[in-house]
């Protein structure tokens, strides 16, 4: 663990240092929506900087430049690899990062957009995503591994954390559709 952090707490520090900041930004945010007239200006202002405040120190980690290189593309194959060789506390945090990773997009986006309230719109949001992500790992040859199994992963933490906001999805409004 102290080599995670070691590397790591920076991350973590300046993703904590930031709250006042992200506080901030979504009550400004809301406020300007509030008098453009939004119909829930102070839902989607939240929804909106936690999305981008809870993923923006994951992707800074997923694209500083790291030590191999390679492409895994054998669906598992990557993880069951990473499981069998990392001690446990890496293999922790390798699949425990993963599933964070995309996890305020996917815990927010439906309680922000009505359209986007239901796990096969958070999936295909967030695949996408780390898709991107991935492709842009090996693009810029970050010297990290682009991976499916990191796609899979970052993917089911969305999904996760989709279920876990189940409760406060935005409904759809009957005038709307």
């Amino acid at each position: 663990m102290r080599q995670t952090w070691d590397a790591w707490g920076h991350v973590i520090i300046t993703a904590l240092a930031s709250v006042p900041a992200v506080v901030l930004a979504a009550l400004l945010l809301a406020r300007l929506r509030r008098r453009g007239g939004h119909p829930a200006p102070w839902r989607t202002a939240a929804a909106d900087v936690a999305m981008a405040a809870g993923t923006a120190p994951w992707l800074w980690m997923i694209l500083t430049p790291g030590n191999g290189q390679g492409v895994a593309l054998v669906p598992l194959a990557d993880l069951v690899r990473q499981l069998a060789h990392l001690p446990p506390q890496g293999a922790l945090v390798q699949v425990g990062g993963n599933l964070l990773v995309f996890a305020a997009l996917g815990a927010l986006l439906p309680v922000r957009s009505p359209r986007l309230a239901s796990l096969r719109a958070v999936a295909a949001v967030t695949a996408t995503a780390s898709t991107t992500v991935e492709l842009l790992q090996y693009g810029l040859r970050l010297g990290r591994v682009s991976s499916v199994d990191d796609v899979i992963v970052n993917t089911t933490g969305a999904v996760l954390a989709a279920l876990a906001t189940r409760r406060w999805w935005a409904r759809r409004h009957p005038d709307r559709g």
